[in-house]
């Protein structure tokens, strides 16, 4: 009964032997990039992404269309795409363009003390203006990129509802701050002397009002 037992074992030690190198679990170090995609890790961003001028039949499941300069560009999971022969080309966007929303895999990254997010070897930048992220150029000090700046003191406390990064409420709360001064012309960092009290009262709560919002719009909760 033991030997049949050890011939038993044995043979199956020798069909995994067979089987591992197979499936790439035995040598996981020699496990590869899917076809067709390479390996994004500036920043440590480590992400997948098809190679620029992979041509695909059909468009992810969940794309958006955005129209710039008069061509038509469709966006999913970081990826860019335009019509082309065959199908649909993995292309670079265009520098101007504005997302309404961000790769869910981007990165973010504080050069000269703002935020920009990565992925894809795209850099996007929040533009309060056109209330969107703008492609941008890779920025000057790129390849030193710094830390957030730490958080001003204020009245405002967020709680992140959504697992946000640290990295990620500083971008927030940065961008926020932003648009909330723009729409109500008050800044509490740069409050002007002499103000009536009335009247910087009124706008410190418009603006308290306008970051609320902003923050919970992004999946805070807002004390």
């Amino acid at each position: 009964m033991k030997s049949i037992l050890r011939a038993s074992a044995l043979s199956v030690l020798v069909s995994l032997s067979i089987w591992l190198p197979q499936t790439g679990l035995a040598e996981p170090h020699e496990w590869r990039a899917p076809r067709g995609q390479v390996l994004d890790d500036h920043y440590h961003h480590g992400y997948f992404y098809p190679h620029i001028g992979v041509v695909v039949t059909a468009l992810p499941v969940g794309y958006r269309t955005y129209w710039f300069h008069g061509a038509s560009w469709y966006f999913a999971e970081g990826v860019w795409y335009q019509a082309g022969p065959g199908g649909f080309v993995v292309a670079r966007p265009p520098v101007g363009l504005v997302v309404t929303l961000l790769p869910p895999t981007a990165t973010t990254v504080w050069i000269g003390g703002a935020p920009y997010y990565y992925a894809n070897d795209v850099y996007y930048r929040w533009d309060s203006t056109a209330d969107g992220y703008e492609v941008v150029a890779p920025p000057v000090g790129a390849e030193q990129p710094g830390s957030a700046p730490a958080q001003a003191p204020e009245d405002i406390f967020i709680y992140p509802r959504n697992g946000q990064t640290a990295e990620k409420q500083a971008a927030d709360r940065y961008e926020c701050h932003n648009w909330a001064s723009n729409q109500t012309g008050f800044d509490p960092a740069r409050t002007q002397e002499g103000s009536a009290p009335a009247t910087s009262s009124s706008a410190a709560v418009q603006y308290r009002r306008a970051m609320s919002a902003c923050l919970e719009a992004r999946g805070y909760s807002v004390k």
